[in-house]
Order: structure tokens, then C-alpha cells, then sequence
């Protein structure tokens, strides 16, 4: 799928990956549930199957680096719009594998790979067998985007009963909101590094409104499921922050972007980035309308 067009719908960019086709099959699907049109049901199939195999089929995009790494974000896409998909179709089988065996894999290997307990942190790439690169951009880490990643897990251990993954998601949330939460203005971090070495991104210590939107739902499902006061703490706090910083006031909706110390960076509230999608799928699962 194309990532821009023209107004007249002409082609301006492709990326090399296949998010669009993810977040296209979460869509397709839950228009075809909502519907009952089985037109939208072969596209939400469609998209999945193409992006499972991407996922999981690196030569089917040109690599964009000559050093030898794998992602966090295909695999959590693959829960993202793995769970969608089930939710909405039931639990279909594309390139070989239902939504749920996806699933199971992309959480074993978050967890064998991806997840380091002797750092407490998860890293956004690692070396292809699993290994820390220790280098500016091996040793990267997104607090918000493994604090999204863990309410996944969450979501999923919910439905299993595993244990072992339960645990996964909420040592995932313990580990990124320490190293991501700023004590002395709030709000949490864009980057970090893993040994607490400089970071090369400049924007690294600005705040972002989609990460926070992600870690008000993860402290929320984790209070839901553990009654620990601890998660219910971070949910407020996180709550009550981004909507005194990032909420606009006269015109509702949020921000985007905030400087280190909560003010505005930039009064956009759409962009190629910020779109229609953290800020109200934050609402309607914290509102309990999504029904988890």
C-alpha cells in the first residue's frame, strides 16, 4: 500500500515495510464484523497474509541498513493487528499459521530476544540471534513503545492464561516507565540508552503524545489485572499529566509534540505521523469499550 498520495490520489512515497497493510487489516476487519460484507473480510484477509509474510520473510523488502538486526515493531505489529483480526474474523489461518500461533511466536521471541533482564530494559533491535549490538543504535531503547508492546502481551495472557507472559508484560511496563519517566518535569521520554549512555537522536527528550496515550492504557489494564496500587499510581499520573500538557484547551483533541519540559514544541495536531489513531484508541479501551 501506498504511505502518500496526491489530493487526486496519485502515488507520492512507498516505504520499505508493510506497517500500512497491518494497520489496513485491523480495519478491513472490523468493518467486516461490523458489516457482514464479505468483500471486507477477503481484504482484511489479504492485508494480514501480506503482512505476515513480510514480517517474517525479511528479503521480500530491501534492507535499509548494511548492519545485520531485526525489529521490535514488525513483531508487535504482528499483535497489534494479529489480535484485531481474531477479534473481528475469528482465528483464521494465513501463510500457514492461525492469528494466535502468530501471535505465540511474535511473544516468544519479544521475550527471548528482545526482553534483557540483566539491563531491566527491552531494545528496539537486537542482532539476528537475539544478541545486544552495542553501538548508538543497538543500544537504543523506546520506553513508550515497549510500554505499548507490554499491554499486547497483557491483553494476550489475558486470553491464554500464560503465566510466564503475564509476567513478561508487566516486568516490561516496570522496566520502561523507571527508565522512562522523567521525575523532575514528568511525562516520559522519547529515547533512551540502554547503559545510560548518551543519545545520538536530538529529539530524544522530548515528549510524544502517542507513547503516553500507550502507557496510560498498559497501567490501566495492569491494575485491572494485578489490583496493585502501583499501576493504578502510574495511571493517574500519566493520565493527569498528558491531559494537563498535551490537551488543547479551546479546541480539544492533543498536541503531538512537547518539549522536555511539557510546553507546546509545535501546535499541529496533524501531521504525516500524528494521526487519528493513539489518542482515541486510548479512550475507548480505558472507557472499557473494547471489551478487555
Amino acid at each position: 500500500m501506498l504511505f502518500t498520495v496526491t489530493r487526486e490520489g496519485h502515488p507520492l512515497r512507498l516505504r520499505r515495510h508493510y506497517f500500512s497493510e497491518a494497520f489496513a487489516s485491523a480495519g478491513y476487519a472490523a468493518v467486516a464484523a461490523a458489516t457482514g460484507e464479505d468483500s471486507y473480510a477477503s481484504l482484511a484477509r489479504k492485508t494480514w497474509e501480506t503482512y505476515v509474510r513480510s514480517a517474517f520473510a525479511p528479503a521480500m523488502t530491501a534492507a535499509k541498513s548494511m548492519r545485520p538486526a531485526k525489529g521490535l515493531a514488525p513483531l508487535m505489529m504482528v499483535l497489534f493487528a494479529g489480535q484485531e483480526v481474531r477479534e473481528a474474523l475469528g482465528d483464521i489461518e494465513a501463510a500457514g499459521a492461525t492469528c494466535s500461533q502468530w501471535i505465540g511466536r511474535a511473544i516468544e521471541e519479544i521475550r527471548r530476544d528482545f526482553m534483557k533482564p540483566d539491563l531491566q530494559a527491552v531494545m528496539e533491535c537486537v542482532a539476528p540471534d537475539g544478541s545486544l549490538i552495542d553501538h548508538f543504535d543497538g543500544r537504543l531503547i523506546n520506553p513508550g513503545h515497549a510500554i505499548e508492546a507490554a499491554w499486547f502481551i497483557l491483553r494476550e495472557s489475558a486470553r491464554t492464561g500464560d503465566e510466564g507472559m503475564r509476567r513478561a508484560g508487566l516486568d516490561i511496563l516496570d522496566w520502561m516507565w523507571e527508565r522512562g519517566w522523567d521525575e523532575e518535569f514528568g511525562g516520559i521520554f522519547y529515547f533512551r540508552d540502554a547503559r545510560g549512555r548518551p543519545v545520538q537522536e536530538y529529539w530524544q527528550d522530548m515528549k510524544f503524545w502517542w507513547l503516553h496515550c500507550e502507557a496510560i492504557i498498559a497501567a490501566w489494564m495492569a491494575f485491572g489485572m494485578t489490583g496493585e496500587a502501583k499501576h493504578a499510581d502510574r495511571h493517574r499520573l500519566v493520565h493527569d499529566w498528558s491531559f494537563r500538557h498535551f490537551a488543547d484547551p479551546e479546541y480539544g483533541e492533543w498536541f503531538g509534540y512537547l518539549h522536555h519540559d511539557g510546553t507546546p514544541s509545535v501546535r499541529l495536531k496533524g501531521n504525516m505521523w500524528k494521526g487519528p489513531f493513539h489518542y482515541p484508541r486510548m479512550l475507548w479501551v480505558c472507557s472499557g469499550a473494547a471489551g478487555f
